[in-house]
Order: structure tokens, then C-alpha cells, then sequence
């Protein structure tokens, strides 16, 4: 566990930022955008840097066969842990970095390949794209969630940072929420990067606006509205120009 750069973070991950309000509404947002692309269970699913199990356990409700794979030997406890009995037989785990997943999983291919909230703790987005790309099946689903680019100066000015706000304009970094350096991408950046490995890019969405902001801007959201507050960012992430205000974005593509 001495090079699980996760290991630290872990606890606040998994059992605080998901448990949130936030993370509930992220949770519920994403997974009704995926099921708009997915194809009906028990299709498989691989989730490259899926933690704790939060986005592909509800898949595994559902009915999907679901194969988790992160670096982090932490985040994968985390994970069997909050594994309930019902779904175990359709859950898998495997213990590799997404920058090697094809080979992780024995060449493997599967009917929809996630990515959610990890490209923004690479330097590069590339190696991984490609890698989510090679492992999804012919006329597969990839799911890709990451920050947005083009939205990075609202947080700094919601906290009145206004020297960092001027400077975030042109940036595509910043110190994220939990402490560490992360990186933000554009929608059409992995666009592009999607099509040069035969993935056509189907649909995005934004993801955590409202709920979003308002944390930053010092106002917490009643949990007895997550709900609600969740039927409202999902409206706000499939129309314009709001989805483009999201801090995070959710790009779908299907493979040739």
C-alpha cells in the first residue's frame, strides 16, 4: 500500500465526497445519461478507475456484468466493502492502472467502457483514451467524464478569488477539491482524440451546475432536495447553453 497514491485520500473519497449531496446528484445524473446509450443488460461494462464501485454498482443492479478495474489497492476495498450480496455475482474487480487496461483484462472487449472523473489526475489524457477505445467492443459505448475547461474560472470567483479567476480563463489546471493538482479538458479536444481511435462521438452532457456552484459560493443544498435538485441538473446538462457552465462534462461515443 506504500505506492497507493490513493491510499490517503480513500476514506474522504469514497465515504464523504460521493455521500454528499453532490455526489448523490452526480451518481444519479450520470447514471440517467448512460442508460440513454447503453445497450440493455446484462451487457458487459468495464469501469477503468472506478474506486469505489459508486457509478457501476447501480449498473450492477441493473443487471449489467461489471468488471471494476483501478491502480489504487485502497479504492478497490473500498469497493468489495460496500459490495452488497445481491450483485456479487456480477461484479468483478482487477487491480491495474488504466494506462494498461486492454492487457489487464486479457484483451477483453465490452459492450461499454467508463471513465469517470480520472483523466483529470493525468498529465495526458491520450494514453487512457486509447486504451478505453481498444477495449470496447465493436459498436461499443465509451463514456468519458472530466472537467471542463472551459468553465474553470466560475470556482475561483464563486470564492472570491478574483486574481486566480482572471488567471484561470486561460488555464486548464488547478488544485482540486481534494488537495491535489488536477487538469480540466474540452469537449472537443476528446472528440478528437475519441475519433482518431474509431470512436464516433455520440452525445455530451454537463454534469453538476447548479449543486455545484452553489457549494463553492458557500450555500449547502437541503440532502431532503437531492432529488430534486438531481431532475434539475439533468435538464440543465442536455440543454444550452447551460451544459456548457458545468463544471464537469460526460462525452459518449460508440465505436465502428
Amino acid at each position: 500500500m506504500g505506492d497507493d497514491a490513493w491510499a490517503a485520500l480513500a476514506g474522504h473519497f469514497a465515504d464523504d465526497a460521493y455521500e454528499s449531496v453532490k455526489g448523490r446528484v452526480r451518481t444519479q445524473v450520470l447514471h440517467r445519461q448512460l442508460l440513454a446509450h447503453l445497450p440493455a443488460a446484462p451487457a458487459t461494462v468495464l469501469d477503468v478507475g472506478g474506486g469505489a464501485g459508486h457509478q457501476s454498482f447501480p449498473l450492477a443492479r441493473a443487471g449489467y456484468d461489471v468488471t471494476v478495474l483501478d491502480s489504487s489497492p485502497a479504492m478497490l476495498d473500498k469497493a468489495r466493502a460496500r459490495l452488497s450480496p445481491g450483485i456479487r455475482d456480477r461484479v468483478a474487480f482487477v487491480e491495474a492502472d488504466g494506462e494498461h487496461a486492454e492487457e489487464a483484462v486479457g484483451g477483453r472487449r465490452f459492450d461499454a467502457v467508463l471513465c469517470h472523473g480520472v483523466l483529470g489526475y493525468l498529465e495526458r489524457p491520450e494514453p487512457v483514451v486509447e486504451q478505453l477505445c481498444r477495449c470496447a467492443a465493436a459498436g461499443g459505448v465509451v463514456s468519458i467524464m472530466t472537467g471542463n475547461a472551459h468553465a474553470m474560472a466560475v470556482r475561483p470567483a464563486l470564492e472570491r478569488r478574483w486574481e486566480d479567476a482572471l488567471a484561470a480563463f486561460d488555464a486548464d489546471t488547478e488544485i482540486g477539491v481534494l488537495g491535489v493538482p488536477t487538469r480540466a479538458d474540452t469537449v472537443e479536444e476528446l472528440s478528437g482524440l475519441l475519433r482518431h481511435h474509431d470512436v464516433e462521438p455520440v452525445r455530451w452532457y454537463g454534469v453538476w451546475l447548479f449543486v455545484d456552484w452553489l457549494g463553492f459560493g458557500g450555500t449547502e443544498v437541503d440532502p431532503a432536495d437531492a432529488e430534486r435538485v438531481a431532475a434539475v441538473e439533468f435538464e440543465a446538462g442536455r440543454r444550452d447553453p447551460y451544459r456548457g457552465l458545468s463544471r464537469v462534462f460526460h462525452l459518449v461515443g460508440r465505436k465502428a
